[in-house]
């Protein structure tokens, strides 16, 4: 019983913590009917573009490039590159976005260490 109580007295402050942090970061005060001052969250802009996704997505895709690298060898992953170009258009785009840059090589070297 005593866990219980505590887990949801723990929930509540951590609602209330963030409710804080929220307030913290620009608010607006809004005065109610009865004359009560209630602070209300001031609404921020958001960007047009998901920086912080777009960049977790671009790693991850390079790092996916590193280890096909390393997995597959230079030889064999140059040889699939190869076969990808002579393919139709969508297939050049895929070779020249596949295509092995430093990043990918230092990547797979550093798999390879690990591999």
């Amino acid at each position: 019983m005593a866990d219980a109580n505590f887990a949801r007295f723990n929930k509540r402050v951590r609602e209330i913590e963030g409710r804080h942090k929220r307030l913290a970061s620009g608010y607006v005060r809004l005065e109610e009917r009865d004359g009560l001052l209630v602070p209300v969250e001031r609404v921020r802009p958001r960007r047009s573009l998901p920086l912080r996704g777009i960049t977790l997505s671009l790693v991850a895709f390079l790092l996916f490039k590193g280890f096909l690298l390393a997995y597959l060898g230079p030889v064999t992953y140059g040889n699939r590159i190869a076969i990808l170009e002579a393919g139709n258009a969508a297939e050049k785009v895929g070779s020249w976005i596949m295509a092995a840059d430093p990043i990918t090589l230092w990547i797979a070297s550093q798999i390879g260490l690990l591999i």
